[in-house]
């Protein structure tokens, strides 16, 4: 895929035009109190001890938006200190997966959650999280899933689950509530940002690779490829909802949001990233006030190069 979108030079000076909803804090501030006053303990249970021996690995059940139980995985090195725990979101069509899947982080010194995705994990790896709300009509995938009102909307709810996982990460055994981080890919970049924004205060650093969920009005127009496909695809058969789609789209856009983030940020960028357009990741990059960095990738796509998993490791190191 050749170079498409805004040269490098005007993506460094890329804003949204995307205007924000009235009262969004309040509204954000809302849909965190609803799900925290339905939210029944955490649970934490031992998992494979005789697989994983040294590393400790439970699994974990929590609370999240609408009072839906969400799973995840806690992954801690063997050792009696709290430790420095990496929150880490699933890309589109994932789910939490294996343990063993993970186990890179911990390999490094850091304890883990994993949390899953609701109603994700058939695509390419494994989910345990069901999506109990109901939705009207949708075009097949994720993205338009309750889509005509934000309250309903699918990632008003997944973007609550993270929010709420940070807070479940700060309270677990094991873990030192003063150095968090958010990490994630595509989907799951896009969630990173999202709960580094919605729980600030509990949030060090965040690291969103190839970020998806950002500049919505943008992207949505900008790439056929999926997911945004799915909303313009919806879009073009359910015409008399256009303007109300795109009103729900501005209350979960992680480039809106991001202007709330308070964590030293590492994002990372593909040139030729059609699935993520690097323009919508530059616009929630520009939006944080924080200290931060952006990789770019100039001939990369929408996958991000392992060299980069040792970038990753060095910023941990320094800021967590």
């Amino acid at each position: 895929m050749p170079w498409f979108d805004l040269p490098e030079a005007e993506l460094a000076q890329y804003r949204t035009p995307t205007p924000e909803p009235a009262g969004l804090d309040a509204w954000w501030a809302e849909r965190l109190a609803e799900a925290r006053a339905l939210a029944e303990p955490v649970t934490s249970t031992p998992h494979e001890e005789s697989a994983y021996g040294p590393l400790g690995v439970r699994d974990v059940e929590f609370s999240g938006a609408l009072g839906d139980r969400v799973r995840a995985w806690h992954l801690r090195p063997a050792g009696d200190d709290p430790l420095p725990t990496a929150v880490v979101f699933i890309g589109y069509g994932g789910g939490r997966g294996t343990p063993t899947e993970h186990a890179w982080l911990a390999a490094a010194g850091y304890g883990v959650l994993v949390v899953d995705t609701r109603g994700q994990g058939g695509r390419w790896t494994t989910g345990a999280t069901a999506d109990s709300a109901p939705s009207g009509p949708s075009h097949p995938g994720f993205m338009t899933r309750g889509i005509t009102s934000p309250e309903g909307y699918y990632y008003t709810r997944l973007m609550t689950d993270a929010a709420l996982a940070v807070d479940v990460a700060a309270g677990l055994d094991g873990v030192d509530p003063e150095r968090i981080a958010v990490l994630g890919a595509s989907q799951g970049g896009g969630l990173a940002l999202a709960a580094a924004a919605l729980n600030p205060t509990k949030v060090k650093v965040c690291h969103a690779d190839v970020p998806f969920l950002c500049d919505f009005q943008r992207a949505i127009t900008l790439t056929g490829a999926d997911p945004y496909a799915e909303i313009a695809n919806f879009l073009s058969h359910n015409v008399a909802l256009v303007k109300q789609v795109r009103e729900t789209l501005t209350y979960v856009d992680a480039a809106l949001l991001s202007r709330r983030i308070t964590a030293t940020s590492l994002l990372s960028a593909g040139l030729m990233d059609e699935v993520c357009p690097p323009s919508t990741v530059f616009a929630a990059y520009n939006e944080i006030t924080a200290p931060k960095r952006i990789e770019v990738f100039p001939f990369s796509g929408h996958a991000v190069p392992r060299t980069h998993d040792e970038v990753k490791l060095k910023h941990l190191r320094e800021h967590l």
